[in-house]
């Protein structure tokens, strides 16, 4: 077998050096929402990797649901990432900036004056979340989303991605997974609208083939990739009956919109019930772009999977946080230093970039 993720690969107009992606990953760092030196060198220390995408960014002060996460809607912020993109290029790097609304999964206390949360269904996302006013709060029950809202949500992604390019970004993925606000609209569980939103599965796929649309008017889309979840039950999302169907059409009109890959998230090695693997072998036949492969991958794992032609790249996730040197070690089979769960989402250096 050969050591194929070590290898060079095209995604779009990009060349990339090798197949191993950087996943997104929320480390909460972006003080003010606004991407900062600390950011700057974190990102600048993993240029090895062949595709990095970022950590979760708002394209809308609505969807800043976290605390301390970054945006991607004003000026400022566009300046900040500006610095990151310059160093990762400098560095040999590519780097696609993750376009993530947060919805319901929110609260109040993470987000600007004159923000709200809003989501496809005035339902509240089960369980809590950290706000650094308040220590661990409930989740609000968000304003089910108007006709005014939607349009007004769509284009903020379209903006947001105008802005990335303008950051120095390669491209954007839209992270329609997880249970945030794009995923939202396709789980029953976060929908139960009964207009051109909901219900069936062409109007629970209707959200997020129109950000996918107007965000490849603006910047086109070879520079477009998604992230899905199918089976996924973070955030109160659950599986449904017409899952399978759900996501074929979905890649169907993702195909007709061209975007350059999809990203699988499979979360079973750390606990979450497995994704149907006859519906990724069929996500991956259908799809016309490049397909990543994620979920507790080892280099062994990695490169038996695109050896076998299940994916073409493949992300790491948490060896990253801890392994700014991850692509070496993969390769040379090194062991990996393991990460302190304690500072994953905690402000400063320790366990971001002192590793």
């Amino acid at each position: 077998m050969t050591a194929i993720l070590f290898t060079p690969t095209t995604l779009g107009n990009l060349q990339l050096k090798n197949r191993v992606v950087m996943a997104p990953m929320t480390r909460s760092r972006a003080t003010g929402n606004v991407p900062n030196m600390l950011m700057e060198k974190y990102y600048s220390l993993r240029t090895a990797a062949g595709l990095i995408i970022t950590e979760g960014t708002s394209p809308s002060p609505n969807g800043l649901g976290y605390a301390r996460i970054p945006g991607l809607f004003s000026d400022g912020q566009v300046q900040g990432w500006k610095r990151v993109t310059d160093a990762v290029h400098a560095g040999g790097g590519n780097i696609f900036v993750q376009l993530m609304h947060t919805g319901r999964v929110s609260h109040p206390a993470n987000m600007p004056d004159g923000s709200h949360v809003v989501a496809p269904s005035a339902l509240a996302t089960p369980g809590e979340m950290w706000t650094d006013t308040s220590a661990m709060q409930p989740h609000p029950v968000p304003s089910e989303m108007t006709e005014e809202d939607i349009a007004t949500a769509i284009a903020e992604y379209a903006n947001a991605s105008k802005r990335a390019l303008e950051a120095g970004f390669d491209g954007v993925e839209l992270h329609a997974a997880n249970g945030y606000l794009i995923d939202q609209f396709l789980s029953t569980a976060a929908n139960q609208r009964t207009d051109q939103w909901g219900g069936s599965v062409e109007n629970r796929i209707r959200f997020a083939v129109e950000v996918a649309k107007a965000a490849a008017a603006q910047i086109g889309a070879e520079r477009i990739g998604m992230r899905i979840s199918p089976y996924g039950v973070f955030n109160g999302t659950a599986p449904d009956a017409k899952m399978d169907a759900l996501y074929l059409r979905l890649v169907e009109e993702l195909n007709a919109v061209g975007l350059v890959y999809i990203h699988v998230v499979d979360h079973s090695s750390m606990g979450a019930p497995e994704v149907s693997p006859e519906l990724k072998a069929k996500i991956r036949a259908n799809f016309k772009g490049k397909y990543i492969l994620s979920g507790g991958y080892d280099a062994v794992r990695a490169n038996a999977d695109l050896d076998a032609q299940k994916g073409d790249l493949v992300a790491f996730g948490r060896p990253f946080i801890s392994n700014p040197d991850l692509v070496a070690k993969l390769q040379s089979g090194a062991a990996l230093t393991p990460p302190d769960m304690s500072t994953f989402y905690t402000p400063g250096e320790k366990g971001y970039t002192d590793y």
